[in-house]
């Protein structure tokens, strides 16, 4: 007699190896039925934005055919769809890796509680993280809330990440049949009239086999000297890894000990060593999250309740959004955003720290815009390092460091390479005024073709005096204790 099928759930693991739940439910040897739910009902307002949804899509195209076509693909509130897919299946168990934000660790327990009360098998994994949230705590067993010692004392200190696992070699799968709506229900993609999504994916191979070739060629090209290079938004030295690390086409686990093996076997120990440590602070987010999940919208300390940051939407945010405040280092960074649905990690900092200091906006308008174009949008990471760059964060950049974009990118990106990549109206300025061009004589932006106010926009605003503006607003606030 046949085995009954288990419900191999998939979420943010779009992947086939390293992926505990379906090494478990291969093992038990019964027939799996995998499927996806579109949860949007729960998510509320942290639904997918668009460019993740974009993502999403075509990472469940290849995620389908990985496997042979028997992905069961379903929308709506899963607490009710879960149930209704054990009765017409006759499943004994559903199984799935874990996630941490508020709103799925509160769903997946009401559905673990109630599958459990019918007598269903119901198994969660450790999927997404290198160690679990409540596993990280200090001396006296409260949560870290600085990054260093959480990581150094804390993971460094802990057992290890688990390896690896293989691929299951073969897969038998349980009846699908008139179980699942098609990929095109769930309306991923933006609508014909505006085909954006178009130049966004030429930018990736949005897959696990399109994961394991960016790890491969981080390896290869990035990880020498990336503790250096990283910081050069013109150079290849960051991994890109981010977004298939989000939606799990890529574990942690697999970047985590290929890293070690190819740093340590070819004596690149500071890069190594580097890369783990941004690999933590992705950790150190989760367990923010975890641990004090209103950090997506209060901030960690409340000295800065009162700051008097900007809440509502205007011409100035939009200039931002398009790239059009006249700093070029901005501009380029929300222009590659736009693009590429991606913006290098020193750039982001940059980009940030313009919007929540020299613009004083407050940093959920930040947040909110991220969630909308980032491919990698992270409820964890997003928050963690949103309130980090406002200096509101658990962990944060002292308030009055406040990024200079003009000195930020003669120090990063001295040749303007990465300026006129993304911001091709500046690409026959001179290296040296490329970086500020109100301040290049009229002769060299004629020679440039440029004219500031029509082909290039003038700052918006004076650095110099923005950063006093958002000084003395720092100095306005409460000095309460941090929480």
């Amino acid at each position: 007699m046949s085995k009954p099928p288990i419900i191999l759930w998939f979420r943010q693991d779009l992947r086939l190896s390293d992926n505990p739940a379906l090494h478990a439910a291969h093992a038990a040897g019964h027939p799996i039925i995998p499927l996806y739910i579109l949860d949007d009902e729960n998510a509320k307002e942290w639904k997918m934005g668009a460019a993740s949804r974009v993502w999403l899509h075509h990472a469940l195209t290849a995620l389908n055919k990985d496997l042979s076509e028997h992905l069961v693909i379903q929308k709506g509130d899963a607490a009710k769809i879960i149930p209704d897919l054990i009765k017409k299946t006759n499943a004994s168990g559903v199984y799935w890796n874990r996630c941490y934000e508020p709103w799925r660790i509160a769903r997946d327990k009401k559905i673990k509680t109630d599958l459990e009360d019918q007598n269903i098998d119901v198994q969660s994994f450790n999927g997404s993280l290198l160690w679990e949230p409540w596993t990280i705590k200090n001396q006296s067993g409260q949560p870290y809330k600085v990054f260093t010692p959480y990581y150094r004392k804390g993971c460094l200190q802990a057992s290890p990440p688990r390896e690896p696992l293989p691929r299951p070699p073969r897969l038998n799968y349980g009846n699908n049949t008139n179980l699942s709506i098609s990929l095109n229900d769930l309306n991923l993609l933006p609508v014909k009239e505006r085909k954006w999504d178009e130049t966004l994916v030429q930018h990736w191979n949005i897959s696990e086999n399109g994961a394991q070739k960016r790890l491969s060629d981080f390896l290869n090209d990035g990880l020498q000297n990336y503790k250096k290079g990283r910081d050069h938004p013109a150079d290849e030295n960051t991994s890109r890894l981010s977004p298939y690390l989000h939606f799990g086409q890529l574990s942690p686990n697999q970047a985590w000990y290929a890293a070690q093996e190819r740093g340590t076997a070819e004596g690149w120990e500071s890069d190594r060593d580097h890369f783990l440590s941004e690999l933590g602070w992705r950790e150190f987010s989760y367990s923010l999250l975890y641990h004090f999940p209103k950090m997506t919208w209060e901030n960690l300390q409340p000295r800065f309740n009162d700051f008097p940051w900007k809440t509502k939407k205007t011409s100035d945010l939009e200039k931002w959004h398009k790239g059009l405040t006249g700093y070029p280092i901005v501009d380029a960074g929300m222009r590659q955003l736009w693009e590429t649905g991606y913006m290098h990690n020193r750039v982001r900092m940059i980009v940030g720290s313009f919007l929540v200091k020299n613009m004083l906006t407050h940093w959920h308008l930040g947040e909110e815009w991220f969630w909308d174009c980032l491919v990698d949008a992270d409820l964890a990471s997003n928050a963690a390092s949103w309130q980090w760059i406002a200096g509101c964060g658990a962990d944060a950049a002292p308030y009055f460091r406040i990024f200079n974009p003009i000195t930020q990118s003669q120090k990063f990106d001295e040749k303007g390479e990465y300026i006129r990549r993304f911001v091709p109206e500046l690409k026959d300025m001179p290296d040296k005024d490329i970086h500020a061009p109100w301040e290049a004589s009229d002769a060299v932006l004629k020679q440039a073709g440029v004219e500031l106010g029509k082909t290039y926009p003038k700052p918006m605003m004076d650095h110099g005096s923005a950063r006093n503006r958002a000084l003395d607003a720092f100095k306005s606030t409460k000095t309460e204790d941090t929480a």
